[in-house]
C-alpha cells in the first residue's frame, strides 16, 4: 500500500506541476487579453454550435495542448463565465485536435508503414472520423441545447481589464489556488483507485476469448488480439509481419483492430482519461466526459467491425 502512496504521489506531482503551469499561464493570457485576439480564428466554429466567443479561444488553444484548453474551461465555469452545459460540448470540442495531430505523429508515422496502406490508411481513417464525428454532434447538439444567445451572453473575454504582467500574473495566481487545490486533490485519488485496481488485477482480467468468438473472429487472430489490448503499438507491430505473410487477410486484420479497440479504449478511459478530466472539472462532469467520449470512440469501432463482418459474411 505504501508503494501505491509514493507512486500515486509521483503521478500526482509530475502532472499537477504541467497544470499549475497551464493554469498560470492561460491565466496571464486571460487577463491580458490574449484570447481575445485568438478566438477569432475558431469563432464560426463556436458560433454554428451556439457556443460563446471563449469557447473559440479554448478551442485553438486545444490545438498545441488539450490540457491547457480544459483548464481554461474549468477556470471559466467556476467563475461563472461558462455555464455546465457549456464546459461540456467546449471540453468534447477540445478533444477533437488531437486526432488531427496523431495523424501525422502517430499514424502516418508508424501505423501506415507497419500496417500497410490499406489496413493502416483505414485504421487511421476511423480514428480521424471519431474525431469528426465528435465535432458534428457538439455543433447538432450544441444548436439543439444551447440558447442562440449564448454566444454573446459571456463578454469575459471581452470585458476583460487588460492589465499589465506583473498584474496579470498576481491575479492568475490568485484565480487558480482554489481550483489547483481541488484539481489536485481529485487527481490524486483518481490516480490511486486507479493503479490499486491494476495492481490487483482488474484491469488486466478482460477476457478477449468469448467476446472473439462472439464476432467470429479467427483463431489465428486471437493472439495479436490480445496483445493489441495489453499493448496497440506491440499489436499493431505483431499484425504487420502477419499481413505481409499472409498469416491473415487484410479484412482479418481490420477486425482485430477494432475489436481490440473495443477493450483497449475503455481500459485507457479508466487509467488515463478519468484521473485527468475528474481533476480538472470535477467528479460529476469529469466522469461524464470520460464516457461520452469513451462511448463515441467505441461506438464508432464498433459499427465499422459490424460492417466488415457483414462484408465478410
Amino acid at each position: 500500500m505504501l508503494d501505491l502512496i509514493v507512486q500515486t504521489l509521483e503521478d500526482t506531482v509530475s502532472t499537477m506541476t504541467t497544470v499549475f503551469l497551464m493554469l498560470f499561464i492561460t491565466g496571464i493570457m486571460t487577463e491580458m487579453g490574449i484570447f481575445q485576439r485568438l478566438s477569432y480564428l475558431a469563432k464560426p466554429l463556436a458560433s454554428i454550435s451556439h457556443l460563446p466567443a471563449a469557447a473559440a479561444s479554448t478551442f485553438v488553444i486545444s490545438l498545441g495542448s488539450a490540457l491547457a484548453a480544459n483548464t481554461m474551461i474549468a477556470r471559466m465555469k467556476d467563475e461563472g463565465h461558462l455555464s455546465e452545459r457549456q464546459a461540456f460540448f467546449s471540453a468534447i470540442m477540445n478533444s477533437v485536435p488531437v486526432y488531427f495531430r496523431e495523424l501525422f505523429t502517430y499514424q502516418l508515422a508508424f501505423v501506415v508503414p507497419v500496417l500497410g496502406l490499406f489496413v493502416g490508411g483505414v485504421y487511421a481513417l476511423v480514428a480521424v472520423s471519431t474525431g469528426i464525428i465528435k465535432l458534428i454532434l457538439v455543433m447538432i447538439l450544441g444548436r439543439a441545447y444551447l440558447a442562440a444567445d449564448s454566444v454573446a451572453s459571456p463578454q469575459m473575454l471581452e470585458s476583460r481589464e487588460k492589465k499589465n504582467l506583473l498584474g496579470a500574473a498576481i491575479k492568475s495566481l490568485r484565480g487558480q489556488s482554489r481550483m489547483f487545490v481541488r484539481m489536485m486533490a481529485l487527481y490524486f485519488i483518481m490516480t490511486f483507485l486507479v493503479l490499486y485496481l491494476n495492481k490487483e488485477g482488474i484491469l488486466q482480467s478482460l477476457n478477449v476469448l468469448p467476446i472473439a468468438h462472439l464476432f467470429r473472429v479467427p483463431p489465428e487472430t486471437v493472439i495479436p488480439l490480445t496483445i493489441y489490448v495489453a499493448s496497440p503499438k506491440a499489436g499493431i507491430t505483431l499484425l504487420g509481419p502477419m499481413i505481409q505473410n499472409g498469416g491473415i487477410s487484410e479484412t482479418e486484420a481490420l477486425m482485430v483492430l477494432m475489436l481490440g479497440s473495443l477493450f483497449m479504449l475503455p481500459v485507457y478511459s479508466i487509467r488515463s482519461m478519468m484521473p485527468n478530466y475528474t481533476s480538472v472539472f470535477g467528479i460529476r462532469l469529469g466522469l461524464s466526459l470520460v464516457a461520452v467520449s469513451t462511448g463515441i470512440s467505441v461506438l464508432v469501432r464498433l459499427l465499422v467491425l459490424v460492417a466488415l463482418l457483414m462484408a465478410t459474411g
